[in-house]
């Protein structure tokens, strides 16, 4: 008799958050056909691969951060909303302002760190690759650009949900890891062309990195109380993160031939990848607005409203999964792309999905619970932290479902 009252109360709940499951479908299939626009324009960047050996490493990572740095300044907004802190202002010393002036600061000292990383991380792993000062202009350039863009739509999405009574948590991760794989390729793109110019690359890379510099001295010592402690908070974890996803960059490229014999599955990894991320963030965003306002406690294993937030993302796993191999099996027919087929790619989709949000929803339970407990706030580490480990676990997860289905054994 326990099961089917607990299913009965589980069911209860879903009903009572179909407003927030709808804008949480929505807002991931916006995110699912924006990443898959992002696989497309990866293709365009072919002869710049091609010019700057290395170049690859770099871009995880990039895309990566401008999630992991806008997902979780959303998640602070959405915290905000709820808490009754949030009021659409300009000033710097509102409760926006500090947060978007954070996030500029950030985004800054992690493109230097970023540029100056992929350099040693592709000489430890003996990849060719082009020199710092190329990376470091493309990393910082490329960052600054595709900013613009996230973190303004970011800032603009808060303001339209508080507007419309959204719930921020489940539509910001997805919107904006969208939003940050369209701008931030085509930024890195644009960057490429000012490498290996010679002087104006290591002039331009010599300014850059100064002002680089200077904004992560201002970011930590700033007498604005909400942006110092995001700044101090969130730089450690984004570096680790960016490490972890040039990690990831390398594991990529080392395992990319197997992709060869069907391209469609190459179509099928920037949605995969990007929406395992953003599964991890709806949760982590959800379990963070909870810890703050006490309604569950960060205890070792979940209680009954965390795993009903749990049971959401395989809610949203399922159909966004085969949303994902259904899309990329239509673009790889529309642009004749070699498919192993309906069937498998949408077999692979969800089983690699199944395990993918497994892990995910154990990272963002324990990430945010973590930070929690340190007395951190898990708004600036969740996201950083599932974002990141997911690169390398999706990853697996996607690669082992190949296997499975023993897609590309002769890639």
């Amino acid at each position: 008799m326990a099961f089917p009252r607990r299913a009965r109360r589980l069911w209860a709940y879903w009903r009572a958050e179909q407003r927030t499951l709808r804008q949480g479908f929505v807002a991931l299939f916006i995110s699912s056909g924006g990443d898959l626009l992002a696989g497309l324009a990866l293709g365009f960047m072919t002869n710049s691969l091609q010019r700057l050996p290395g170049l690859i490493v770099l871009i995880p990572a990039a895309i990566g951060m401008r999630g992991n740095i806008f997902g979780a300044l959303g998640s602070r907004l959405g915290t905000g909303i709820h808490s009754g802190q949030f009021e659409a202002s300009r000033k710097p010393d509102s409760f926006v302002g500090q947060n978007a002036l954070a996030a500029t600061f950030l985004t800054l000292s992690t493109s230097l760190f970023l540029g100056a990383a992929a350099r040693v991380v592709s000489f430890a792993f003996g990849l060719t690759s082009i020199s710092v000062w190329d990376y470091l202009v493309i990393s910082i350039i490329g960052g600054v650009l595709g900013s613009v863009v996230v973190g303004g739509a970011t800032v603009g999405i808060a303001v339209w949900s508080h507007r419309r009574a959204w719930d921020l948590d489940s539509v910001s991760a997805p919107l904006v890891t969208a939003i940050g794989d369209i701008a931030t390729l085509p930024a890195l793109w644009a960057a490429s062309y000012l490498a290996e110019i010679r002087i104006v690359t290591v002039s331009v890379g010599i300014v850059a990195g100064m002002l680089c510099l200077f904004a992560t001295w201002r970011g930590l010592v700033t007498s604005l109380p909400i942006a110092r402690r995001v700044v101090r908070e969130s730089a450690p974890i984004l570096f680790l993160a960016g490490l972890v996803d040039l990690l990831a960059g390398t594991v990529v490229e080392g395992r990319i031939e197997r992709f060869i014999a069907f391209p469609a599955l190459l179509i099928l990894i920037p949605p995969f990848l990007e929406d395992t991320n953003a599964l991890a963030g709806i949760l982590s965003s959800r379990l963070g607005s909870k810890l703050h306002l006490g309604a569950i406690d960060p205890k070792p294993f979940p209680q009954p409203l965390a795993w009903v937030d749990i049971s959401i993302n395989f809610l949203f796993a399922v159909s966004v999964f085969f949303m994902v191999g259904l899309s990329a099996e239509i673009v790889s027919d529309l642009t004749g792309k070699a498919s192993p087929g309906l069937p498998t790619m949408l077999g692979v989709s969800l089983t690699a999905g199944f395990l993918a949000t497994i892990v995910s929803s154990a990272i963002a339970y324990y990430s945010a619970v973590a930070a929690y407990r340190f007395g951190f706030d898990p708004d600036n580490h969740g996201i950083p932290i599932g974002s990141s480990v997911m690169d390398l676990a999706g990853t697996v997860c996607l690669i082992a479902a190949i296997l499975l289905f023993g897609v590309g054994a002769h890639g």
